[in-house]
């Protein structure tokens, strides 16, 4: 079973919601957080990113930092800028990027499931961004980012929801990237009984998006045996057919010493090669390749596509057997300087722009990982490659905290 939980969650006044809510804190630089912060002194990155409030050049992980942001959240609170639920309910919290629209349910998971695999993991974490959030979270006895999880979909609730959401929402604003961001309350004991049921008949959760932040409350929960609120971990649960994952693209730095005709050479062996190709790619086991001012289209030939595990059929992970490592000597992209990822947001004219500067020698366009693959691999217990996927939109922290 899995359990989910109403809470009574800390969340901005209404009216000040589209100054204060952000992007996570893991998808800008300081340098950056600073300036989208510049000006606005609600801007919940005082509160994520609080180095920003420091002199330049202080250690993001020094005791000043956490001790800067804790001040800033209280600050927040004390000012009626964000507010506490009178009473345990859930929300409803819906995204609208362009076409895409997206409605998950805001709750508390259960830390000791997510122990158990019940919570179902597909990344590694590091131990370093683990303690980052650790002692976040402990610093400011509260959960600020909600963990970005995903079900099968259930068309009872789906029904459930398409009823709340007909009504008007309680918070509505769009943010400067254009994304719209609207909640509702789930405050009715029957539907509140309901959807608590419902996700309890239900055998797992993926995490789609927040593995860090996930095991750092899981960590809070053991070194406080389940005291006060830490027992269950902020998320926003997402069915699966509503996921937008976009694709993670690679730029290498240099060529390894070939020459550009080597390289041809080299793809062709792997790959089926259109000339002057879309830099989109259309289907699972296409790529597209720039170098030298053109795209090429590559589709993994079929004796590369068949007979392996669902991990090694990832295209990430068979452009990383076939291609990154023998050809360009990236042994593990983890660690690896000659190879950078860029998310889908950024388009293909990002990729193009990275190898026309001369920053890096290439480029592969790649085509978004399946939900469905995420969700099989969590399964079998397996641990996607890095870099795998992107989610878009983001969940913008400070639509809802957890105090512990």
């Amino acid at each position: 079973m899995a359990t989910v939980t109403p809470f009574a969650a800390l969340r901005p006044d209404p009216k000040l919601a589209a100054k204060v809510c952000e992007l996570p804190y893991d998808v800008m630089s300081s340098e950056e957080a600073k300036v989208m912060a510049d000006g606005n002194p609600l801007s919940f990155l005082h509160v994520s990113k609080p180095e920003i409030d420091l002199p330049v050049g202080t250690d993001p992980y020094s005791d000043a930092v956490y001790n800067k942001g804790r001040e800033n959240f209280r600050k927040l609170i004390a000012d009626g800028v964000l507010r506490r639920d009178a009473a345990p309910v859930f929300h409803l919290y819906r995204q609208v990027m362009g076409g895409h629209s997206q409605i998950g349910l805001v709750g508390l998971a259960s830390c000791q499931e997510y122990l158990e695999n019940i919570v179902k993991k597909h990344e590694l974490t590091r131990p370093d961004k683990e303690d980052d959030r650790v002692r976040h979270i402990e610093t400011l006895n509260a959960q600020t980012g909600p963990v970005f999880l995903t079900y099968q979909a259930v068309p009872e609730i789906d029904a459930l929801v398409a009823r709340i959401t007909a009504g008007g929402p309680e918070i509505d604003f769009t943010a400067a990237d254009g994304v719209r961001h609207s909640s509702w309350p789930v405050a009715e004991k029957a539907d509140v009984d309901f959807l608590v049921a419902a996700f309890a008949a239900m055998p797992a959760l993926y995490i789609a998006d927040g593995h860090h932040r996930s095991a750092a409350a899981g960590r809070v929960y053991q070194s406080r045996s389940g005291e006060g609120g830490s027992a269950g971990f902020l998320t926003v649960i997402f069915p699966h057919n509503q996921m937008n994952i976009l694709a993670y693209n690679r730029v290498l730095k240099d060529l390894n010493g070939h020459a550009p005709e080597q390289i041809l050479a080299a793809l062709g062996r792997v790959f089926d090669i259109t000339e002057d190709a879309d830099p989109v790619p259309a289907k699972k086991h296409d790529l597209a390749f720039y170098q030298a001012g053109r795209w090429l289209g590559l589709t993994f030939k079929p004796e590369f596509t068949t007979g392996r595990s669902a991990i090694d059929l990832l295209d990430v992970s068979l452009l990383q057997t076939e291609i990154l490592a023998p050809l360009f000597d990236i042994g593990d992209p983890r660690t690896s300087k000659r190879i950078a990822f860029v998310g889908g947001i950024r388009g293909t004219a990002e990729l193009e722009k990275l190898v026309d500067s001369g920053e890096f020698a290439c480029a592969f366009s790649m085509f978004p990982t399946g939900i469905e693959d995420l969700m099989d691999i969590a399964d079998a217990g397996g641990i996607m490659p890095p870099k795998s996927t992107w989610f878009e939109p983001k969940l913008r922290d400070a639509m809802f905290s957890h105090l512990l």
